[in-house]
Formats: C-alpha cells, sequence, structure tokens
C-alpha cells in the first residue's frame, strides 16, 4: 500500500465477512444499469495534463491522480461495491460540454463543479469551487480550449464554502466594486455563510477530520471518495459579498443576455439555496438540491438539522415548475442528466426518497421506535434501493433516520436512564469492572472479531478503551472493528469516520495540511454583531468569575452601535444602543476593526496610532482579553490518542484568526 507524505497506511485486508457481504452487495444491487456512467462521459471535451493543482502556501491543495487506482476496474473488497462504483463514476476530470455553445463544466477540480454559462459578452460562473488556486485553474482550462473572455457575473447557488471559496480565483473584487462583475446570491447568504463556519468552527473542522478522511491514505483501505465529488480543496478561502440577493420565492432577471429564474429553496441541503431555469435553453440548475446521491439530512461534521419533507416539497415544485419542460439538468455535484424523461425520473426518484425518509420514520417514531433504535427499523421502500439515485453516499439511512427523529423530537429516547447519562470516561470503568476487567473483554472482543460481530465487538472494545485510554490492545481491537465496519459501508462520510478513528487510535492525532472552510474574507464577512457573539462563545467563564462591566462599541463609519456586557462570567451584546453607565467607550471605525478581526493589527495598535479612541476605564479591556481562549483544533476524538490542551489566552482584544469547519 501506498503512502502520501502525511498519509498513514491503515495496511489491514478485509476479513471474509466482509468479503462475504460485498459479494452478495455485487448481486443485489442495480450494476446493470450504466446510464450514469454514459451520462458522466457524456460531452468531454479536455483534461489538463496535470493531475495535481498546488496552492500558494506551497503544498498540494488538489491531487486527483491520488485516486487513479479506482480506474483499473478491479474489484477492491476493502470499499462497498455501491461506494466503488459512486468512487469511479466521479473520477470525471476536465472540460465537459453540457449544452453546445451555450453550457460548459469543469469537473474534478475540487469537490464541486464550476459551470459556465456562456453570455453576450463572457461567462456567467455558477459556484466557484472551494479555493482560488482550483477555481484559477478551471477557468484556465477554460480559457485554453473555448477562448479567453471575462467573467462578467458569479453566482453562489448556496452557502456552503465549497460553493464560493474560489471566487478570488475567477474574478478580481475591484471589478466587482466598480460593476463590472455582478454576484449574485439567495436570501440570507451571508449570515449563514459566515455563522455556521465561526461559532462551532473548530469543533466543526475537527469533526470534518472524520467526516471527510481528510488525513486517511488515499488508496482502497483508506480514502476513495467524497460521494458528491472526490474531497475538500486544500487552498486559500475567500469570499466577495453579493451585488445582487434573491428574495422573493420565484425571481427573474436578465444578465448579459442569459434570461434565469431563481427558486428560492431555504431549508433544503443550505439553510440558503437557489435553483435556476433557463428558460431559453430548457436547462434547469439544481444546485446541491438534486445530485447523484440522496444527501445529509444530518452532517457528521456538524450543523443545524435538515429537513427532510421540505427538501422533497422543493424537488415537487422544480419537477412541477420547470421539470416537465427541461431538456437537460445540471447540478453543482456530480454530472447532468439529458431528455426530460430521464429529467422526471430522477425528480420524482429523490422527491419520494426524501419523502418517505420523513414520512417512514415519524410513522415508526408515532409508535414508539426511539432514536436509538430507528436506524435499525427504518428501510427505504425496495423499489427505490433499486434506483441508483435514491442511494445514500453523502448522508446514509442510518444517520439520516436518526436526524428526523432529532429534528422533531429531540436526542432523548424517553428512557430516563438515558435523560442525565453519564459521560462515557466516568461510565466505563463500572461496565469494565462488572465485566472482569480488561483481560475478559479482550478474550470476548477477540471471538467477536473472529465471528464478523464488529459492532458487538465494539461495544465492549469502547467501554475498555474508555476505562482504560492507554491500554494497546483495546485499542489496536477497537481500531480492526472500526475498519472493517468502515469497509463495509456505501456512505463515505460513514466509511470515513470509522477509519479515521481507526488511524487515531492506531497512530495518533494525524498531522498535515487539511480543508479549511474559513480565511480573511470570512472573517471580515462577520457583522459586528456576530463577531461580538463569537467573543461570547470565546469566553472562559471561570477566568471571567468575579468581573462585572460594561463596553459602549460604537463604529462610526457605519453608524452602529452595540452595548457589551460581562455579568454572571457571561459577555452579550445588544445593537442599536448606549449604555450611560458604561465603564468604557471605544470608538473604531468599522474598517480598522477588520483589521483587528482578522489579526492584521492589534486593537493597541490602533489606540496608539489614532486610528480606535478608548473613553474610561481601559483595564476593563486586559480583563476581558485574560478571559479569551483561542480554541486548538487538535482536541482529543478517540480516548487515549492525543493530548488535548487549549493555547494561552489572548493578549489583546482581538480575535485573531476565527474557528474554520467544512461545509456539505
Amino acid at each position: 500500500m501506498r503512502e502520501h507524505g502525511h498519509f498513514h497506511p491503515l495496511g489491514k485486508q478485509p476479513s471474509d465477512v466482509t468479503r462475504e457481504l460485498q459479494g452478495r452487495l455485487r448481486e443485489s444491487l442495480p450494476f446493470s444499469d450504466v446510464r450514469d456512467f454514459e451520462e458522466a462521459r457524456r460531452g468531454f471535451l479536455a483534461a489538463p495534463d496535470y493531475r495535481q493543482i498546488k496552492a500558494e502556501a506551497g503544498h498540494v491543495a488538489w491531487d486527483i491522480g491520488a485516486y487513479d487506482f479506482l480506474l483499473d476496474d478491479q474489484r477492491h473488497d476493502s470499499i462497498h461495491p455501491s461506494l466503488q462504483r459512486q468512487a469511479t463514476l466521479n473520477m470525471g476530470y476536465g472540460l465537459f460540454e453540457v449544452l453546445p455553445g451555450k453550457i460548459y463544466q469543469v469537473r474534478g477540480f475540487d469537490l464541486a463543479n464550476i459551470t459556465f454559462i456562456s453570455s453576450d459578452s463572457g461567462w456567467i460562473l455558477f459556484d466557484p469551487l472551494t479555493c482560488q488556486e482550483t477555481a484559477a485553474a478551471a477557468l484556465a482550462l477554460v480559457g485554453e480550449h473555448l477562448g479567453q473572455r471575462p467573467v462578467v457575473a458569479v453566482v453562489y447557488s448556496h452557502s456552503h464554502v465549497d460553493h464560493f471559496g474560489g471566487v478570488r480565483g475567477v474574478v478580481d473584487e475591484a471589478d466587482v466594486r466598480a460593476g463590472r462583475v455582478e454576484v449574485i446570491a439567495p436570501v440570507g447568504f451571508m449570515d449563514h455563510a459566515v455563522a455556521e463556519n465561526v461559532y462551532a468552527g473548530n469543533a466543526m473542522n475537527r469533526r470534518a477530520f472524520y467526516q471527510y478522511g481528510a488525513l486517511l491514505d488515499r488508496s482502497p483501505f483508506g480514502h476513495v471518495d467524497q460521494a458528491i465529488g472526490k474531497g475538500v480543496a486544500s487552498g486559500a478561502i475567500g469570499l466577495i459579498a453579493p451585488t445582487r440577493v434573491i428574495k422573493d420565492d420565484i425571481e427573474e432577471m436578465v444578465v448579459d443576455g442569459v434570461r434565469m429564474v431563481f427558486q428560492n429553496t431555504p431549508g433544503t441541503e443550505a439553510p440558503a439555496e437557489m435553483n435556476t431555469w433557463f428558460p431559453d435553453l430548457k436547462a434547469f440548475w439544481a444546485a446541491e438540491n438534486i445530485v447523484a446521491t440522496i444527501h445529509n439530512i444530518y452532517t457528521l461534521r456538524g450543523a443545524l438539522i435538515r429537513d427532510a419533507l421540505e427538501w422533497s416539497r422543493q424537488i415537487n415544485r422544480a419537477l412541477y415548475l420547470f421539470g416537465r419542460e427541461a431538456e437537460v439538468m445540471l447540478a453543482s455535484h456530480s454530472w447532468p442528466r439529458w431528455g426530460n424523461e430521464r429529467i422526471q425520473e430522477v425528480l420524482r426518484v429523490q422527491r419520494d426518497t426524501y419523502a418517505h425518509l420523513n414520512n417512514g420514520v415519524l410513522h415508526l417514531a408515532n409508535q414508539g421506535v426511539t432514536i436509538n433504535q430507528i436506524h435499525n427499523r427504518y428501510h427505504v421502500p425496495g423499489s427505490l434501493q433499486q434506483q441508483w439515485p435514491a442511494r445514500s453516499y453523502h448522508g446514509s439511512v442510518a444517520h439520516n433516520s436518526r436526524a428526523v427523529v432529532n429534528r422533531y423530537l429531540g436526542y432523548w429516547d424517553g428512557n430516563p436512564t438515558t435523560l442525565i447519562p453519564l459521560s462515557p470516561e466516568d461510565s466505563a470503568p463500572l461496565y469494565v469492572d462488572l465485566m472482569g476487567g480488561a483481560e475478559p473483554i479482550l478474550a470476548k472482543a477477540r471471538d467477536l472479531l473472529d465471528a464478523g460481530d464488529y459492532l458487538l465487538a465494539t461495544e465492549i472494545l469502547n467501554k475498555l478503551v474508555y476505562a482504560e485510554p492507554g491500554n494497546t490492545d483495546g485499542k489496536q481491537l477497537l481500531a480492526d472493528a472500526f475498519e472493517q465496519l468502515g469497509y463495509q459501508q456505501e456512505s463515505p462520510s460513514v466509511r470515513n469516520s470509522f477509519l479515521a478513528a481507526a488511524l487515531e487510535l492506531r497512530s495518533g492525532i494525524p498531522q498535515g495540511a487539511a480543508p479549511k472552510s474559513s480565511g480573511p474574507d470570512m472573517i471580515r464577512a462577520l457583522t459586528t454583531g456576530q463577531f461580538l457573539d463569537f467573543l461570547g462563545i470565546r469566553l472562559d467563564s471561570a477566568a471571567a468569575a468575579g468581573h462585572e462591566f460594561i463596553i459602549n462599541v460604537v463604529t462610526p463609519d457605519n453608524g452602529e452601535q452595540f452595548v457589551v456586557e460581562l455579568s454572571n462570567s457571561t459577555l452579550t451584546n445588544v445593537a442599536g444602543f448606549q449604555a450611560d453607565e458604561a465603564d468604557l467607550t471605544l470608538t473604531v471605525d468599522r474598517d480598522d476593526l477588520e483589521q483587528v478581526m482578522t489579526g492584521v493589527e492589534t486593537l493597541q495598535q490602533l489606540v496608539a496610532h489614532g486610528r480606535a479612541q478608548l473613553d474610561g476605564d481601559a483595564g476593563v479591556l486586559g480583563h476581558l482579553a485574560a478571559s479569551m481562549v483561542h480554541f486548538d483544533l487538535g482536541f482529543e476524538m478517540m480516548p487515549g490518542t492525543g493530548q488535548a490542551h487549549l493555547s494561552p489566552p489572548m493578549e489583546e482584544f482581538e480575535a485573531e484568526r476565527l474557528g474554520d469547519s467544512a461545509g456539505g
């Protein structure tokens, strides 16, 4: 097995139980339906002569070549057969023609596709990827084969970073400010794009190491795919604010001669998202609402739970608004569908799958099936299981069904035993003691592993590892069980999570360049209120105990005012007010505050240069700074795999670089 720099190979072969399971799946799934392969190849024009894209920072931002093992047509028993099929389909790499002379896509340069719509004088770009390096490479490829044309508009379909982070690779912000390039986004885009990546950003980014398998070996035994693309590029993230916000449910506009009808679909794949219909081209852009997988209702990196029923409704609405006329359907991931019959088929399959997920789960929940049972009781209808667009790659039936229960009923299963549960490190010693200690647990676990009862093995080994984090044999056996369970998963998010946990149990927390979803542009995009909210999240309540103060904050250049109050070890803020009894008034232009937010300058430097004024007791800022914590990304996920720690308190009243998280 190959090693790639910081990647650590897992090195274990699939067991006989896993091989037999994969063989049965090859017999039961509809592999005779090869239409997806025909559609994924259709319209191919050219691929570049390179298979890696370098980041400005010097590391490799993107490496499609690391997945070339998927092109040899070999069956890998360490990969669920359905996932191997999806992973092979996602190997499309290069420039594709979707509608001759009108619509083109570059695929395989990042997790998402970047789409080019030919307009009167240039290109309208949909979803400019995660980072500027991959987006710039895509634009260069289009220029090489289709001629150099200016970008006249950019459309962000929704608020996840893989759909806007590369914008600086394709347009200059000066052209946007001068009105030469329009940036179009759905209502709520900025709030959701920024808040999701900041408030719980550090935790989300750490969990994304599991969901996205960012530091797993690229091999049949490690990372093979991410369902909606190969993976997330790890370059420079940017954000340019929209110049036009689509607010109505249905809104039509013409950009450089191209007529577009936008369908806002909030509460589906993203809290701010929109589809687009091109009536003159009979083309339907489905954003990330309709791709070649059933998506996450709950995403394992962590995010607000989505609404499967609303998702189904919006697909149904799109079907009746546009789907009965469409001759091509394309999206920000996967590959297009051509022909009205095929388009309607895919729309109905996904509509029905999301609807049944919601309705079928609630049907069982209303009969007493709990959140801790539903994933073993809910099943997708047999007719849908034989439809490739109904397969759950990015999501999984197990964690999506639990998400539906959580959305409606919350995390409690109704049993008071689980109402105030012990933490695992507190409950595990009791179980280990009752089971007679480590030796009988290890002996039973080996028997369960030999029998292929991997979930049962994890049930007891997990207790042992929490009770005895230094028990190497326990961690190794738990890693073995996780690995086989990972090999058996159809969803790469679930596969990656098992394999990443196995890697950490064996090797500790891995190091290396991982994808990010934030950067200076994202931090500048925070509203002042969001910035102050995040300071409240970063506040160490114990360090703040005994301190109380009120700060007035004034930003004259945009006319904002805030009252920031520390009381009861809690930092709050309210916009539009000033307190007469304030201990301190801070006056600073919002433009200058952004320099503090991004860590370019400190507040002390702004005061020294006369760009910020302090009136009152400046000492309260010292108390506030001493109570701030910088979140460390390397916290422990599995017991005994690394030492979690926090960086020293901030020395200045500044946000430095705020937390990052993955999108999707």
